[in-house]
């Protein structure tokens, strides 16, 4: 009999590779039907979640937070993988990411496998550097050097030197306070004195300036669009827009992000793993572990290069990723984050508090409002 396998996923229409891995799977498996269910990429995790709870028997669901496997594990609705991985001898050193996000945050037991690794880099365009005479950046670029090459090209060119996003992701965003040697909170949680430590405020304070003096631009979403209509010669972010860069035949290049000067290590960056896990309403549970399997596994993984960084090395080394200079600054990325808690982890009602920054960030950011910065940091703690 035929096994039809659901699997829930964001994008899945119109991201080439999950037809390609669908198709190569099936071709392998012929008494195995993958149906995508396909949930819109901004209401994903909302979706999915009331999906799992209420019983719905999509098999697996593709994790796009980290915080909601997290969720999903501590209520029961996705079941742990500890006995397939034992059983099938699946080797974890191989995956990319594995202990900051999948193990530690679930005591030990593994609820999902990676299939990608996001990690975020510096991307320049070349063209906008070159008409103003800046020197392209190198790794080892400080916040100074690139606040100076920002304001030469806003001189020189008709873009800005640099777009960030206005409302930044709290969760995303806490990597440019660990680049300063500061958090959103301590190991025990606590925001007072760590959201509003002096090298916090130093971070939100620098970017703040950058707008203020004109040569930054804050932005409704990440900063992609400015940087795609070369609007913004710099722009921190993930691998996502590399293929539409390409078609649009921008000519721009990657390098790891700037670091702070006073601080004693490289910069860091946020890691962002997408995992697959099973659902406990799953009724093909031996045909859902066969396809994780696959999904994660080296066949798929090149699939989906230059849509995503592939979460396995052994796939990193045979593709010679890090000879890529497209690809490397991503890997560089993770060697030097490693080691760093997300609050999000941390804090139990993270959902609440990451609301509460997200209001407080766009404060200090949006054009039209550009509060002080101590005054805001010291009311979002106090709240």
């Amino acid at each position: 009999a035929e096994t039809t396998l659901k699997v829930a996923g964001w994008d899945t229409g119109t991201t080439p590779y999950y037809t390609a891995i669908k198709e190569g799977y099936e071709a392998a498996n012929p008494d195995v039907k993958i149906e995508w269910v396909d949930l819109a990429s901004q209401d994903y995790n909302v979706k999915a979640s009331t999906m799992l709870a209420g019983g719905d028997t999509t098999d697996l669901y593709c994790v796009k937070e980290l915080s909601d496997m997290q969720n999903w594990a501590k209520e029961g609705l996705i079941v742990s993988l500890n006995e397939n991985i034992k059983a099938d001898g699946v080797d974890l050193s191989k995956y990319a990411g594995m202990d900051a996000c999948y193990v530690a945050l679930t005591d030990g037991e593994q609820y999902a496998l990676p299939f990608r690794a996001d990690y975020w880099v510096m991307f320049y365009n070349k063209d906008l550097f070159a008409q103003a005479g800046v020197e392209e950046p190198t790794a080892d670029w400080t916040w100074d050097d690139l606040r100076e090459a920002a304001k030469t090209i806003a001189d020189n060119t008709d873009a800005k030197g640099l777009a960030f996003s206005m409302k930044p992701d709290p969760y995303d965003f806490e990597m440019f306070l660990w680049s300063n040697g500061a958090a959103y909170c301590d190991a025990e949680g606590k925001l007072e004195g760590n959201l509003n430590s002096e090298k916090s405020k130093e971070v939100f304070q620098m970017f703040q300036d950058m707008e203020k003096e004109g040569y930054a631009v804050a932005t409704e979403k990440s900063g992609t669009d400015e940087f795609r209509s070369q609007q913004a010669a710099m722009y921190i972010y993930g691998a996502w827009s590399i293929n539409d860069f390409k078609a649009d035949g921008l000519n721009f290049g990657l390098v790891d992000i700037p670091a702070f000067k006073d601080a004693d290590h490289d910069s860091v960056s946020i890691l962002s793993t997408s995992g697959i896990a099973m659902s406990k309403d799953s009724k093909n549970k031996d045909a859902a572990w066969e396809f994780v399997k696959f999904w994660t596994g080296e066949w798929a993984s090149k699939e989906r290069i230059g849509s995503e960084m592939p979460a396995l090395y052994n796939v990193v080394e045979s593709e010679k990723i890090m000879e890529n200079p497209e690809f490397a600054p991503f890997y560089t990325m993770l060697e030097q984050s490693a080691g760093y808690t997300p609050t999000s982890f941390i804090v139990d009602n993270w959902s609440e508090v990451s609301e509460s920054l997200a209001l407080s960030f766009e404060q200090v950011f949006n054009p039209s409002s550009l509060q002080d910065v101590g005054a805001v940091l010291d009311e979002a703690v106090a709240e």
